[in-house]
């Protein structure tokens, strides 16, 4: 009774082993793939190539892997990979976008003391 007992137990989790084995086998990441290439391009309109040169290599270079992985039905590598890229892609964009509105800053600055040395000099001829 004992070795029935035993016998089924074994059978059940072994049933349930190759369920859980089903269960994650990871679809090609065609979208992700695809959201990774928008947020590169998006990254470059908003001069990431000129910014953030590291992060837009990065960015490409994982996109390619996970190409690869997925020609080699590595599902889950190119899903990662796919994501990586689109973080660094993202973190160009917004380091891209950062060094814009400091040049920006920079500008206003320099106008707002170039408009008080014109009024110091008016109010003071």
């Amino acid at each position: 009774m004992r070795t029935l007992s035993l016998l089924n137990l074994l059978l059940l989790l072994l049933v349930a082993g190759s369920l859980v084995g089903c269960s994650s086998k990871v679809p090609p990441p065609t979208q992700k793939l695809a959201l990774s290439e928008a947020a590169i391009n998006q990254a470059e309109a908003a001069g990431a190539v000129e910014f953030a040169p590291l992060e837009m290599r990065s960015s490409r270079e994982k996109l390619e892997q996970a190409r690869e992985a997925m020609t080699k039905e590595e599902n889950k590598k190119a899903l990662y990979l796919a994501e990586q890229a689109e973080v660094d892609a993202r973190l160009a964009e917004a380091k891209a976008r950062t060094a814009k509105a400091q040049k920006t800053v920079d500008v206003l600055q320099e106008s707002i003391q170039t408009l008080k040395k014109e009024i110091e000099r008016k109010a003071n001829p």
